[in-house]
């Protein structure tokens, strides 16, 4: 292969992590070629003080040049990595987690791996080395993190042909953690015909530090497990080399847990009034109980015989093997009931949501005038078309003249009923009166006006597109969990066009677009 053909972009997204620094320090010390693009994804949750969270920008070491960041809007890495890889033109796109640790050779090792990948190689993994304590046994947290070696699909270090990405529309937004949403993506991506490979580049992926309570807060994956069956059938983890996990014995802990309360119930209200049956209640509460501290000790002890039996560690041990079955539980039937509905990614829109001032209209700044109120060109094509396809369409719109004083909400009213006369009736209208600095949640770029209307629509967000024509309507977009396409005026920032993960040159080609992904 040419050198051009193993070009590649980094994708990183982060949570504002300490270790992010050194992962772009390793980065611009790297040995080999370096990245023709890197993409920061900050993927902290969106505050009203921006202050709070501080500027990432702060993080980047000197020397590592065309560092792009990205806010993500706290909604996992699929999304984040999503809206990375979209934003840039390399034919491979490298993810890191953004608490590796590259080599110096880590560059040149990739560039071979993607040179020696053949033109059915849909993606490159890494290989992950989790350091573990040489002094004494690794703790439960510690086994669980040195797991990441034998997974299959890892991102933590996982080169994707953008082509392959393209292909299957890239991670499933439906995976809001890092749990699932890399095997699902592997499994896909085979599926369409493309072969996954491991390179010989190496990356380092210490522990990070955890509370006591980590192995309870994990037992959230459970509900990305319930997707993952939806998706890909009850044979997905022997596809995606996962294992096969503890279910069906914290199902049967659970359910010991409780026959013994409920029986024990029934026992006391027997012993009180004397009813025949109270002692038979009795035996079934003992014996479930005497079940369930089998189950919990089992648990228990499979988690502490390998450990370093700390006082601490087994403490932890104990109390946690008493939690995890029931959280385990709950989170999967709150996936299998959320996800009930799940098909394919991603999901047919099934609502349009427009901006208005500049895309469904000619932007007349702080207009109160009905009469000045002109549809651009392909508008009515665009609204009629959606409507014939069935789907429902609104609009989203900032109108923070009414906060100014500029105009007034019967002017904005008027308006909006001659937009609805030209190109509608709209199925729902949601509107910001809000000026920029009152800190609403539905001033877009906020995802207030988005949420609003996929609710007023009866939709969920990710079956939403906004189209709107500047960055704030794309931000509103990725902060509900919508997809969202840019059509440029003249009053679109080039920034704005570099950083939108889809462009239009006008509403017509952003419909048509649209259509074909939802036929497909």
């Amino acid at each position: 292969m040419t050198r051009a053909a193993s070009a590649y972009a980094v994708v990183i997204p982060t949570v504002g992590r300490p270790s992010l620094r050194t992962v772009l320090q390793s980065l611009s010390e790297q040995q080999g070629p370096h990245p023709c693009e890197v993409v920061v994804v900050d993927d902290r949750p969106l505050l009203r003080d921006e202050q709070q969270m501080g500027d990432l920008s702060a993080e980047l070491p000197p020397g590592l040049d065309g560092v792009r960041i990205l806010r993500g809007f706290g909604r996992g890495p699929a999304a984040a990595r999503n809206l990375g890889w979209r934003v840039v033109d390399a034919p491979w796109v490298a993810f890191l987690d953004d608490d590796v640790e590259l080599p110096p050779e880590w560059s040149a090792r990739l560039v071979a791996d993607l040179g020696g990948a053949t033109p059915d190689v849909g993606a490159v993994q890494g290989r992950l080395h989790v350091p573990l304590p040489g002094d004494r046994r690794p703790t439960d947290w510690e086994r669980s993190t040195a797991g990441l070696q034998q997974a299959r699909g890892a991102t933590a270090d996982m080169a994707y042909r953008r082509e392959a990405l393209v292909a299957v529309h890239g991670f499933d937004e439906r995976f809001p953690r890092a749990y699932r949403e890399d095997a699902d993506l592997a499994l896909r991506v085979r599926r369409a015909g493309w072969r996954l490979t491991t390179g010989e580049r190496v990356v380092r992926h210490p522990v990070r530090v955890e509370g006591p309570g980590v192995s309870v807060r994990v037992q959230r994956g459970n509900a990305d497990d319930a997707l993952m069956r939806r998706l890909h059938g009850p044979g997905w983890r022997s596809a995606a080399v996962a294992g096969h996990g503890r279910l069906p014995w914290h199902l049967a802990t659970v359910a010991a847990a409780a026959t013994a309360l409920a029986a024990g119930v029934l026992a006391v209200a027997g012993e009180r009034g004397r009813p025949a049956g109270g002692g038979r209640a009795g035996t079934i509460a003992l014996g479930a109980a005497v079940c369930w501290v089998g189950l919990w000790g089992d648990f228990a002890w499979r988690r502490i015989a390998p450990g370093p039996r700390t006082r601490a560690e087994v403490s932890t041990m104990l109390w946690t093997s008493a939690v995890i079955p029931a959280a385990a539980v709950r989170h999967r039937v709150s996936g299998w009931w959320r996800h009930r509905g799940a098909g394919p990614w991603p999901p047919a829109a099934r609502a349009v949501l427009f901006d208005r001032d500049g895309t469904l209209v000619h932007d007349v700044p702080y207009n109160g005038d009905p009469e000045r109120v002109e549809p651009v060109a392909s508008a009515t094509y665009a609204v009629s078309t959606l409507r014939r396809h069935g789907i429902r369409v609104g609009v989203v719109t900032n109108q923070s003249g009414i906060a100014r004083g500029l105009v007034d909400p019967g002017d904005v009213a008027a308006v909006n009923r001659r937009v609805d006369r030209l190109l509608g009736p709209f199925d729902t209208w949601q509107i910001c009166p809000h000026g920029p600095d009152e800190g609403c949640a539905c001033r877009k770029p906020a995802p207030g006006l988005v949420a609003a209307a996929a609710g007023h629509l009866g939709v969920r967000p990710e079956e939403c597109v906004v189209i709107g024509d500047i960055g704030s309507d794309v931000l509103a977009a990725r902060a509900a969990g919508a997809r969202a396409v840019l059509v440029p005026t003249a009053s679109t920032r080039p920034e704005e066009v570099r950083d939108a993960p889809e462009v239009a040159t006008d509403l017509r080609e952003a419909v048509d677009r649209l259509l074909e992904v939802r036929r497909d």
